[in-house]
Parts: structure tokens; sequence; C-alpha cells
């Protein structure tokens, strides 16, 4: 459920006595995770060979990609950057 202050920006769809409206915060983390996720799934990766490759902790993946934690400005960057160069970053991380 949203926070009390949280802005409702999709309402719950009345036909549905189980659905309940999004709020601004939630609406936010989903469309980070979602660019998280998406990065991933686009490489065909599991969130094992991700998580190494990248390295990135898999259980931070996990909380970002479920959305139980909202990914930080640095990590939806990276994961764009990613997905834009993925054999460049993984060179690049694993010189390090």
């Amino acid at each position: 459920m949203p926070a009390k202050q949280d802005r409702i920006v999709l309402e719950a769809d009345p036909a549905d006595a189980e659905d309940f409206g999004i709020g601004a915060e939630a609406m936010e983390r989903a469309l980070r995770s979602r660019v998280v996720r998406m990065a991933r799934t686009g490489l065909g990766l599991s969130q094992d060979e991700f998580a190494s490759r990248f390295r990135v902790p898999v259980g931070t993946l996990r909380d970002w990609e479920q959305a139980r934690v909202t990914p930080p400005d640095f990590a939806v960057a990276y994961a764009r950057v990613i997905a834009a160069m993925p054999e460049k970053v993984a060179e690049i991380v694993s010189a390090a």
C-alpha cells in the first residue's frame, strides 16, 4: 500500500476488489527496477551470471530487480551502460 502522503499515479481497477492504487514512489522504484532487469535479460544472462560478470552482489541485484529496494542512480546508469556496451564493461571490470 502506498504511504499516506504518496500521490497515487495509477488508480486501482474498480472492477478488481484485490487491486490497489500505486503511488509515485512505488512507480519510480518499479521503473528503475525494470531498467536493471531489462539490461540483464537483454543479454540473456541469469542473475548469477550477470552479478558475477559485472561485479554486482547477487542479493543486491535480486533486491533491485524485484523492487524490494530502489536501485540508486549509479545502478540505473551502470545498467544502461552495460546494456549499451556489455563486452567493454566486462573487459574493464575484469581488468580492475
